[in-house]
């Protein structure tokens, strides 16, 4: 059974405030019935060290993605998964983490592929509620089972292809890839993630992921977005890449549910997939032919 959404004044103005809630929210209702809380983190072992009480681990890389085929899993290792946490279909799903909640973003955008009606971010995420010196635990969480359905993967609503990328080159697409990133002077450390071409997709307007969150790693203000966003502003069938669709998927969040962009997708091949592939057109340099935003503007600057 869903949890009643959290009231606080400063979600107010966002499209769907009830995809965010804040500590104090999650403080008061650990242990509600229908109310399941995970963490997501780009460091696994920081679970291990601390974490809210009851809340599950769930790996974005090993839970989420099929090694073999290098994608995600399909909708039966989903409802294997589901039911081996303990989560129920109509549960609330709470998911934080580390590195501004950009891999619990990527883990609430997985979900919505499968289907899962209520997933929520915890707004500051695991920094938050550390800093805070909210109550932190070493037990982990251990499901009780469930009997979540079987389910399938929907790969066409919040989800784009290469091919869609290629029809959609003109359109509004978005690189949230740091500014050197898309300028194409840096080559990655994980190799793992290289890519034999630097560069961006051409028509491509780079607006990096991390201009979306305030100092404290919460979200900024509903006006501040509506700024940083301002040239996609009465566009709509967005989509949005980064370098493995990961920090795209924390901007699909903040276009889908706190603007309330009606069309985002998601490009997870995004340029890993795009820079290692033979006859894609790319570009160097700043070609944005957008006028950057007061925020984008800073971000070339840092």
């Amino acid at each position: 059974m869903p949890v009643a959404p959290d009231p606080h004044s400063s979600f107010g103005s966002y499209a769907h405030p009830h995809r965010l809630v804040t500590t104090e929210w999650l403080s008061a209702n650990i242990g509600t019935k229908g109310l399941a809380i995970i963490e997501s983190n780009e460091d696994i072992l920081l679970y291990d060290i601390g974490h809210v009480p009851g809340a599950t681990k769930l790996d974005w890389r090993g839970d989420l993605n099929d090694s073999v085929t290098r994608d995600y899993i399909d909708g039966t290792r989903f409802t294997e998964l589901m039911r081996a946490k303990g989560i129920e279909v109509d549960d609330t799903v709470v998911v934080y983490g580390d590195r501004g909640n950009a891999q619990a973003a990527h883990t609430a955008w997985v979900f919505t592929l499968f289907g899962h009606e209520d997933v929520r971010l915890l707004d500051g995420g695991r920094a938050a509620w550390i800093s805070e010196g909210r109550d932190a635990t070493f037990e982990p969480a251990y499901g009780v089972g469930s009997e979540y359905p079987t389910v399938r993967r929907d790969d066409g609503t919040a989800r784009a292809f290469r091919g869609d990328v290629l029809a959609h080159l003109g359109k509004p697409l978005i690189d949230v890839r740091s500014p050197e990133e898309y300028s194409g002077a840096p080559k990655p450390d994980n190799p793992q993630y290289a890519a034999l071409r630097d560069g961006h997709i051409p028509t491509a307007l780079n607006i990096p992921w991390t201009e979306s969150l305030a100092p404290d790693g919460r979200f900024r203000p509903r006006a501040e977005l509506d700024e940083i966003y301002r040239p996609l502003a009465g566009r709509d069938d967005l989509v949005v890449y980064s370098r493995v669709g990961v920090r795209s998927s924390h901007t699909w969040f903040v276009l889908t549910y706190l603007l309330g962009y009606d069309t985002v997708r998601n490009y997870d091949g995004s340029w890993t997939e795009w820079g290692n592939t033979v006859r894609m057109p790319i570009t160097k340099g700043d070609d944005s032919g957008e006028v950057p935003t007061g925020a984008a503007r800073r971000a070339r600057s840092r």
